[in-house]
């Protein structure tokens, strides 16, 4: 199954879902921190989950997250755009966070194989605020169709990002 994501929505079994996307727009991602929703196909990765917040049913690779968790964001950094264990002395985003953005997070393959520092990182798809406010680069959704997306996923899927 192939998801498209436009200005107007994520769409999936002849449905669309509002989105929030990033800062920045739909575009060529430029470099780190330029708030751009990458265009491209991606493959969905893994899901990352507040266990103590909601399990998601999905047929995608599921892990629980910590208080630990964190992703680096630092383009030199050796761990650039991978996963890591809190404390961190590079550049990082917290993934454990007070509010629910990250309370399931789909990571995406953009810029992992290989990972091309400076390129971008990060980008996810996960909880939008409740007002659909830009995210940094990724896609947003409500949690209600994110749950819903996840339980059609399964791996080979992926993502389409278009203007």
């Amino acid at each position: 199954m192939n998801l498209v994501v436009t200005p107007s929505g994520l769409t999936w079994n002849a449905r669309t879902c509002r989105v929030a996307l990033g800062r920045g727009g739909i575009d060529f991602k430029q470099h780190e921190g330029d708030g751009i929703t990458p265009l491209g196909t991606f493959p969905f990765r893994r899901v990352l989950h507040r266990a103590d917040r909601v399990t998601p049913q999905t047929r995608l690779p599921r892990a629980p997250l910590t208080p630990r968790d964190g992703w680096c964001d630092a383009p030199a950094d050796p761990a650039y755009n991978t996963q890591i264990r809190l404390p961190y002395p590079a550049s990082h985003e917290a993934l454990w966070r007070a509010d629910a953005l990250y309370d399931l997070i789909v990571v995406l393959g953009f810029n992992d194989a290989p990972v091309v520092p400076g390129k971008g990182s990060a980008i996810f798809l996960h909880v939008a605020r409740d007002d659909y406010g830009p995210t940094e680069g990724c896609v947003a959704l409500a949690k209600d169709d994110l749950i819903e997306i996840l339980a059609a996923l399964a791996p080979g899927d992926t993502l389409t990002i278009k203007r």
